[in-house]
């Protein structure tokens, strides 16, 4: 969460630094049209590697498998769309990278990796648990019972 705010934090100031720093380099209205022509840029990349990545999902999910990979790159390219499209030239760079299409397949397989293991050691977590609480209890007995007529009450009823 802290990392979370740090970024939001420092990201927006490092990017107005270096538009700054461009800027007057290379003057302002060239800046300008380059923040611009990134993000239609990049818009019109993500449309097209969207579909194509959409494609493949669709037809993974035809084939009974599951689309794992697929959904990850789907939501890094939401990712560098939304980089793409936030003014500045870091943003920017991560936007690109992730439209290069074996870095996003590589980051992609790192997320369903790393989203397996944790649902594998929270799974492990749970089960510890669990047994950890019914040795606690101790009182817990496996077996069966049937319900006999008990000779005591029938003669108390018959009274």
């Amino acid at each position: 969460m802290r990392i979370a705010l740090l970024l939001f934090i420092l990201v927006p100031v490092i990017e107005l630094t270096l538009l700054i720093k461009v800027g007057s380099s290379i003057g302002a209205l060239p800046t300008i049209g380059l923040v611009f022509l990134t993000a239609i840029l990049g818009v019109t990349l993500i449309r097209k590697q969207g579909l194509e990545t959409s494609m493949k999902a669709q037809e993974k999910l035809r084939r009974g498998e599951l689309p794992a990979s697929e959904v990850a790159e789907g939501i890094m390219l939401l990712f560098a769309g939304l980089c793409l499209l936030m003014p500045g030239f870091i943003t920017d760079s991560i936007g690109a990278l992730l439209l290069i299409p074996p870095v996003r397949k590589l980051v992609a397989a790192g997320l369903v990796v790393n989203f397996i293991a944790s649902m594998v050691k929270r799974g492990s977590q749970w089960n510890f648990q669990s047994s950890q609480f019914s040795e606690k209890e101790g009182d817990t007995f496996d077996g069966e019972y049937s319900k006999e007529p008990d000779d005591n009450h029938d003669l108390i009823d018959k009274k």
